[in-house]
């Protein structure tokens, strides 16, 4: 069963993460600009990438993103922008954000966003603000725990049938088992619908190249992909699989600049 949400969600976004089941609460990277804004604090080079994903082989389904992390000076700034729909429905995400490590132990970040739905033939657009915050924290050698909360205030979208934007509170943690393998896990849920379960592994078989599978729940969905590391760049590449609706195939660029 796939569950029928209201517009305005906070849609996943990285091929990174989506190889390994979406569980992304407690990575640290660019795409911390999305999955959560805690994980840039720990991000000390410039970088930017862009992402997407054919949910369902459906081109009217495409989701497309691009972020940017810019350290300066107490902490590292975040941008975001990603598209979900075609021309006749779109949802659109605006977002800036702002993370400040303490140590190499612990980060916190803050996002303000601007969430836009447009529906074509008539109907206009409409848009609304809102925030989100992030926690990240590394109590163990190898270990690292991450919790992330998307609209905490459930603001309204509108009026009629108090339709309201999701808040979704994500919790979860990732262990470097040794300098190849990384597992992580993760509980999301909104407030309105059944929790999700996440869980992914990510294998570097060799420095330049690595392997990633994943699963979640609510609904089903298997997860697998690989990754390549060719000096500055980062290309990424998954899919995940709907055992009724099919295969939602993802890629992702990144760009680290050299300090």
């Amino acid at each position: 069963m796939l569950n029928a949400n209201s517009g305005n969600d906070n849609y996943s976004i990285g091929a990174r993460s989506a190889g390994m089941g979406n569980a992304s609460v407690s990575l640290s990277d660019v795409w911390s600009a999305h999955q959560n804004q805690a994980g840039l604090g720990f991000v000390r080079n410039i970088s930017c990438g862009a992402y997407y994903e054919n949910k369902f082989l459906l081109k009217e389904l495409g989701l497309k993103a691009c972020v940017a992390a810019i350290p300066v000076k107490g902490g590292t700034f975040g941008i975001e922008f990603s598209n979900f729909g075609y021309s006749l429905y779109s949802e659109n995400k605006y977002s800036v954000s702002f993370a400040k490590a303490f140590g190499d132990k612990f980060s916190i970040g803050i996002a303000m966003d601007y969430l836009n739905t447009k529906i074509a033939e008539g109907y206009g657009s409409k848009g609304v603000a809102a925030a989100e915050i992030g926690l990240q924290a590394k109590p163990l050698k190898g270990l690292t725990i991450g919790v992330h909360v998307f609209n905490p205030t459930h603001t309204k979208f509108v009026d009629y049938n108090n339709e309201r934007v999701p808040t979704i509170f994500r919790l979860g943690g990732n262990y470097n088992f040794s300098d190849k393998v990384i597992l992580a896990i993760e509980t999301e849920k909104d407030i309105s619908q059944k929790a999700i379960f996440k869980a992914g592994v990510e294998y570097k078989v060799v420095k330049e190249f690595y392997l990633r599978a994943g699963i979640c729940t609510n609904p089903t969905l298997n997860s697998f992909g690989f990754g390549m590391n060719l000096k500055n760049f980062k290309i990424d590449f998954s899919t995940n699989c709907h055992q009724t609706l099919g295969f939602s195939p993802q890629f992702g660029l990144t760009y680290v600049f050299s300090k």
